[in-house]
């Protein structure tokens, strides 16, 4: 199900938490320094694995378990804390990524067997974990200008190469409702006619609901492939095809066009593409070095 499967993905992008409070009766099966972690919050962790999809291992919850204590430990070694509030917010966000409201996604969670504090605890751990990888971690990440702008340049092509004036013209949807079709046919009429941006606002005014729209200065690497490519083959003057875009149909103009081998858009989605993956990795070794320090007791 379609829900199950973002849960998945939810769990996938979070650093896994400590356990809920659980019944006194729980049997506690390892001690991680001063933290119990019981049998009652295994079983619970398994059944959310298998509400996500997964195998429903109690080795493998365990473990996930293990890691949270750990965690949430150096967060308060590191006097980071996290406010119910914010753990709150964090559930709503996983109710809204599977589209449900927050009484549904607990409804949900309760007729699996999970109890809802179980994602909270997950929740409260991701939250104290990402402040604890800002606070400790993200200082060991560097990534030199050098091979950012070697990365960059291999990147560029002679279809991201030109920096534009642009305007856009847009024939409106209202509220994005409305005939494709004809806006697209009154777009392709508009572009017969195009002459130029001098005239544009000029032109659109024999069109009904048709806007004309500054951008002003882009660079190749800050628009889509496809318009990029488009782009690259015209002149100034020239007009892209018409698109069907969220309110209505749009085209772009071509006002200026200079050649500008740019790589300040590039080298900027390198970074951070690069860095996360930099700061997760650290983050993993950070989590193993202050793991192997913890007092772990299997009972």
């Amino acid at each position: 199900m379609t829900m199950f499967r973002a849960l998945r993905a939810l769990a996938l992008g979070l650093f896994l938490t400590a356990g809920a409070v659980l019944p006194a009766a729980a049997a506690v099966k390892v001690m991680v320094n001063d933290t119990p972690i019981t049998d009652a919050q295994i079983a619970q962790r398994a059944k959310l694995f298998t509400l996500e999809g997964k195998a429903a291992s109690t080795k493998a919850a365990t473990e996930e378990l293990i890691n949270e204590a750990v965690m949430l430990a150096e967060a308060n070694r590191l006097g980071i804390t996290v406010t119910e509030a914010q753990v709150s917010e964090g559930f709503t966000n996983v109710a809204r990524n599977v589209k449900l409201s927050t009484d549904k996604l607990v409804q949900v969670l309760n007729q699996s067997g999970v109890n809802p504090d179980t994602l909270r605890d997950r929740l409260r751990a991701a939250i104290a974990w990402s402040k604890v990888t800002e606070a400790a971690v993200a200082s060991r990440v560097q990534i030199s200008d050098l091979e950012l702008e070697q990365k960059a340049a291999g990147q560029l092509s002679a279809a991201n190469s030109f920096d534009y004036i642009l305007k856009e013209v847009i024939f409106v949807m209202p509220g994005g409702k409305g005939n494709a079709g004809a806006r697209t046919g009154d777009a392709n009429q508009y572009r017969r006619k195009f002459q130029g941006c001098d005239s544009a606002v000029q032109l659109s005014l024999g069109f009904n609901d048709a806007a004309v729209i500054d951008v002003g200065r882009r660079h190749a690497t800050q628009l889509p492939e496809a318009i990029a490519n488009e782009l690259a083959k015209l002149n100034v003057g020239g007009i892209t095809k018409p698109r069907v875009v969220q309110n209505g149909v749009s085209m772009l103009a071509v006002c200026q066009k200079s050649e500008a081998r740019d790589t300040t858009f590039i080298k900027g989605e390198i970074r951070a593409e690069a860095g996360n993956d930099m700061l997760k990795g650290e983050a993993d070794k950070y989590l193993q070095e202050i793991r192997a320090k913890a007092k772990i007791v299997y009972q």
